[in-house]
Order: structure tokens, then sequence, then C-alpha cells
């Protein structure tokens, strides 16, 4: 793409929190982290006007946009359902409802083929009568009865809210009810006229990142008051209230997050806060039958990482009640509560399993319930007052289904399918694993063409993530077998290091200076599959997003003879700067600190901003961000557009201007999104 850079390089020079003008001399595309400056914008608008030309303007392009649009918008779609109030709720986008309709229906209704909706909210018409561009972010309910909610909304996609009480008897925001202005915030009911929230209260309350470091409590005559204060250094706090089968409030377990994986946890109750006897590397996962459940991230006290354990309220001792301990090849992917049971989804050698828990005679009990084979599970939601549990099981030539459990019986009953939305008959799943450069055994899933020749000629997308322990087992992506299965590409995932596929030693293992080891797994898979034949460089490309950005730029700069096609997505690349744009201050402990020079050294010697060398032969990359993205800067994609751009390297970017880091905003958007991904794969793997 060809423009002249000088105007960009003289809008380095602006006021950037946490620049020197030295540092912003030293990289001259710094203005373009200046999200919505004029000098930006500008040439965001020019560089999407050039790749919408050559991507939109393929004869590909109005086909797969109208298949992507035509899943994204079908009515046959599952509603996915919360439990709320003795019925079901649920939020609803389509070609019609835009910004989405927040709807309810009784359960019964809701299990026939045809459920009669009642509409709550539309957001469409919110969005018109107020002028703003509305995206649905849930809400949450008061207990017991569950009639008076907090609405969460986004302005164009943000992870800044904002809340506003409703009443779901009149379908009315309450007048005079609780509101706060958008931020990135947590509210909870304590009781019908108390809140409590954490939240940017005043300028000094929120950590480097952006999120909140007081909690206060919040009453409906105006009285405020203080719970807990973190320190500035933390990452944030949080909070989950403790109810008993009445609904009442039992305390509040309040998180101070150290770093992004060590977080100190308090129970509050009474007036009274007293630390529990937790290691700082555990997760807080609900309260049932009197006892506090967790997830340890590390050994402790007998149990293994990985584990879930289990705190009498009323017995805070040093030793815990053992709920289920993971095998060598086995990772909790969630733990959650009913009324009187303890849910573990769980995988086995990266396929799924869900198990209940029971307490009998003092000894944790778990069965496995009756869920189709072979599949990934996701806990939709559960039922407070009972042990109902919805559960969606799907696999990668497997349509969604959706499953109605009964934790207390174990009884299971599919009350949903989504209709196959591609032909998936020709085409098969097969696990491999490929040796990574320290000999650890690193395992991928392919999806291809049954037919396909072993020569190489395949055309291959192959996705990774590999950061935050993560995992990525295997999902149902309509839109991919449509667009690309169905015609003869194949689909890989390889889980890498860094993901929670094995548990937390999995995730560990390449955690800081150990980075580089995710980045080699994902080179071994490459190669692995050249080997046997799957794939070829000149038809392999990856793909990957927000932590895949990192994973996937390191891949075009440490080994661009490997493939022939990369997306960049809502991207982390320079990592030098990570730290001090958006949220990126909160991953440290994660990738290390930059402004400590150690760490700078390990994290310089892969960052792909950094690592951009003139004379290499790269593949055109494809680079895609959203404007409203709070969480992970649009700077990042930018810049190294910006860079390619003025070494001459070949590189297509488009940034959608709402929509935020999810990408959730607008189904048609949406479509057009993926309809551009498609177009370049095709362009580079199968032309």
């Amino acid at each position: 793409m060809k423009r002249s850079l000088l105007s960009l390089a003289c809008a380095g020079v602006i006021s950037i929190s946490g620049n020197s003008v030295l540092a912003q001399q030293a990289d001259p595309f710094l203005g373009l982290e200046d999200v919505e400056a004029p000098s930006s914008m500008a040439w965001v608008a020019a560089e999407n006007a050039q790749t919408a030309k050559r991507l939109e303007g393929d004869p590909r392009y109005e086909t797969f946009h109208s298949q992507a649009r035509t899943i994204f918008t079908s009515s046959d779609r599952i509603p996915w359902p919360d439990f709320r109030a003795g019925g079901v709720d649920n939020f609803w986008q389509d070609g019609t409802h835009i910004h989405g309709i927040w709807r309810h229906a009784t359960l019964s209704s809701f299990r026939s083929a045809t459920p009669e909706w009642e509409t709550l909210l539309d957001l469409d018409a919110l969005s018109k009568a107020e002028g703003r561009n509305w995206i649905w972010k849930g809400a949450t309910c008061r207990q017991p009865d569950e009639t008076v909610c907090l609405v969460r909304l986004s302005d164009g996609g943000t992870d800044a809210v904002e809340i506003r009480e409703f009443d779901t008897r009149t379908r009315q925001f309450v007048a005079g009810g609780f509101t706060a202005p958008a931020s990135k915030q947590v509210n909870a009911w304590l009781d019908a006229d108390t809140l409590i929230a954490a939240r940017d209260w005043q300028s000094s309350d929120i950590s480097s990142s952006g999120y909140p470091l007081v909690i206060k409590t919040v009453s409906r005559n105006g009285a405020v008051a203080v719970v807990y204060q973190a320190e500035k250094s933390d990452v944030g706090v949080g909070f989950s209230v403790l109810r008993g089968r009445n609904g009442k409030t039992d305390g509040v377990v309040l998180r101070r997050e150290v770093a992004y994986f060590k977080t100190e946890f308090y129970l509050w109750k009474d007036g009274k806060r007293i630390r529990l006897p937790v290691p700082l590397k555990s997760q807080f996962d609900g309260y049932v039958n009197g006892r506090l459940i967790f997830t340890l991230k590390e050994d402790w006290q007998g149990a293994s990482s990985g584990s879930v354990i289990a705190y009498k309220l009323t017995d805070l001792g040093p030793a815990p009640e053992i709920v289920f301990q993971p095998g060598p090849r086995q990772a909790i992917q969630s733990v959650d509560v009913t009324a009187g049971k303890v849910v573990v989804n769980l995988l086995d050698d990266v396929k799924g399993r869900v198990n209940v828990f029971d307490l009998a005679r003092g000894k944790w009990v778990g069965e496995t319930l009756n869920l189709p084979k072979d599949s990934s599970f996701q806990i939709r939601s559960l039922n407070d007052p009972d042990d109902q549990i919805f559960v969606s099981a799907e696999g990668f030539l497997d349509p969604p289904s959706l499953w109605l459990a009964d934790a207390a019986t174990g009884m299971t009953a599919k009350i949903k399918e989504l209709p196959p939305q591609f032909d998936a008959s020709r085409d098969v799943v097969e696990q491999y694993w490929a040796t990574s450069s320290d000999g650890v055994k690193v395992p991928y899933f392919i999806v291809r063409p049954k037919a396909a020749k072993l020569d190489g000629s395949t055309p291959t997308l192959m996705y990774g993530y590999g950061g935050f322990e993560l995992s990525k087992p295997p999902v149902y992506l309509p839109e991919m077998g449509r667009i690309w299965l169905e015609r003869g590409g194949a689909y890989v995932i390889a889980n890498i290091r860094g993901g929670g596929e094995f548990g937390p030693a999995w995730h560990d293992a390449v955690l800081r200076e150990k980075r580089q080891l995710a980045f080699d797994d994902f080179a071994a898979v490459a190669r692995d599959m050249t080997a046997r034949g799957l794939t070829s460089p000149r038809r392999l490309g990856i793909y990957g997003r927000s932590n895949g950005g990192v994973l996937t730029t390191v891949s075009m700069t440490q080994h661009p003879e490997l493939w022939n096609a990369v997306v960049v997505e809502s991207p982390l690349i320079d990592m030098l700067r990570y730290h001090k744009l958006s949220a990126g201050s909160s991953w440290i402990a994660e990738y290390g600190d930059p402004d400590v020079p150690a760490d700078a050294a390990f994290i310089g010697a892969y960052s792909g901003y950094q690592n951009l060398k003139a004379g290499v032969k790269y593949p055109e990359a494809y680079i895609t961000t959203n404007t409203k993205d709070d969480r992970v800067h649009p700077g990042h994609a930018r810049k190294f557009a910006a860079k390619l751009q003025a070494m001459g390297v070949p590189y297509l970017y488009y940034e959608q201007t709402f929509g935020g880091h999810a990408n959730d905003a607008d189904p048609e958007l949406n479509a057009r999104r993926w309809a551009r991904h498609y177009v370049y794969l095709a362009q580079k793997l199968m032309d």
C-alpha cells in the first residue's frame, strides 16, 4: 500500500500518557496510538478504502458475505438461554434486530419448537431514541424474585458499560433507580436497596490498566461506604455475593488482584473482613451448601494444581476438603455451582465431559453426566433455586445442541439442536501430535476433506492462541464450514502451550521468559503437517486474534517461510509498549515488564513489531482491528501496518469503527468481516 507517512511521523509528537519525546522520536508511528485523532482516523479511512477495494472487489466477496450473513442472522440458531424468575431469558440479534432484543419465555415454552417470547427491552428502539449505539452486555437480577435487574449497556462495544436499573414486570427503566455512568465496572445486589460496586469513583480509583481499585456499597438513599481499597500497583478488585438457598446474602467474597494470576481473597461479613486461607494462585468458583469452592492454580495443602477444593464458611481452618483432582491428561475448563452441587466441565486429552459432585457422608463423590461423546461442552446457565443446568455440546463437524440436565438426579435431555450449516459428510477430524523444540508433544486437530491428497496441496487455515490458560477444544464454526471446508479447505487448531488444555502447568510452561516455547510449538505443528503431506507452506495460512496476534506476528517474523497467509486480528504486537496501552499493564504476569531491562531483553527478542527486518520476504499479512477496542489498543495493529508500509512490505489493513474487542455489535458487520477474511485466505491459499 502506497501513501506518504510524513504526516503520521509528525503526528507522533503528541501528548500520550507514559511516553517521552525521546520515545516518540524513536517510533515515528506513535501518533497512531491517539485512537480518534483526525490524523489517525484519516489514515484508517484511507487504509480501509484500499483494502475494501481489493477484498470486497473480489468476485467471491458477495457470495461469502451472503453465506456468512445467512448464518449470523438465521432464525434457526439456538437461542442460548439464561435461567431467570422461573423461566428463561435470551438476547437475540438477527437481520431485523441489529442491536438486539432481550426477551423472556417460560421454561415449558422454551422447550417447545416454537417458544412464545415476551420482549423485555428492544436495543434497536433504545439506540434510535437516545442516539446511541447500544450494545448488550448482560444483566444482574435481584434475588430471590429476579424481577428487577441492573442492565449493562456499552456504547459501541467497549468494555466500559453504563448501568441502569430495569423492572422486567413493567419493561421500563426504574425512574430514580440505580444508575452508573460508563466505566469498567462490576455491580451486584446486596438487598433490595443496596448495591455493592467497583468502578472509577474518581480518577485515582483505577489501576494503570483501567480497572477499578475501590469497592463500595451504594444505598438507594444515596449513602455510600467504602468496603475495600486495593493498592495502586494492583491490577484491580472484584467480588462475589454469597447467597443461601433462601436468596439472602450470607456474605461477600472480595478479590484483590495483586497480579493477573495472583489474587488475595477476603470474606466480608457483618462489616468485618477476614483473609481467606487459600493461595494467591487460586480462583473462586461459587458457594454451595455453606461451602466456598475454589480451583487451585498451584500445588497446595496436599492438593495438586488444578484441583477443586471446598471450605466451610463457618470453619475456615487450614485443611480444605478435596472435591476433585484432575489426572495428568485432564484440565478443568470451568467450575460452577447449583443449589446443592458442584459442576465441573473438564477436558480429557482435549475432549470434554461434565462431572457433578455432591457431598455424601462427609466425602465428595462425582458422577459424569450422560452427554454426547467426543464433544466439547459449555455450561450455559444454572438455576440458583434448584439443580437444573443448561449445557451445550458441539464438535468440529457436529452442530451445537442444547441439553437440560438435572444435577441432583443426573437426568439429561436434548431440547434443541442447530441444523447442519454445511455439508460435513465429506470431511474428517483427526488429532495428531507434533514434537516441539524441547521435545514436548503438542496436540493439534485437523478438519480436512476425506479425499484430500497427502501431497501438500490442501489449502489449510491454522488457528492458535497459547495464552492466559484459555483452552481451544473442538468447536462448530458454521461460517468456516460453509465458506472454507465446502471449498476443499482444511482447518487446524493447534493446542500449544500457554493454553489450559492440560491444566495450569501447560500454561505456566510458557510464562514470561519462556514465551518462545509457545511460538516453537506453533511452528512445530506447521512442520509436522508439512511432513505428513497434509499441507505445505504455499497452502498454509495462520489466524490469531488478541494474544493470538502476538503469536501470528512472531510466527510471521521468525518463520516467514512456513506460511503464505497471516490474519492478525485485534492484536497485541508492540510488546515493548503493550503495558502502556489500554489494559496492557494487567498482563505483566503473562509476558513480563518491559520497564525492567531483563524482561525487555527477552520480550524484545521476539516482539513482532521490533523484529521486522529489511530485505526479508514476508508473507502479505491481513491486519484488522476495531476503533472501539478498549482492551487491546488499536495502535498495535495500526503501527505494525504503518511499519510494513514504510519498509515496502505488502500488507492489507482494515479497521472496523465500532464493535469493541468482541466484534459483537452487529451481525451484518460481522458477516462482512468474515467475508473479507475468507476472500483474503482464498486469494492467498486457493488461487
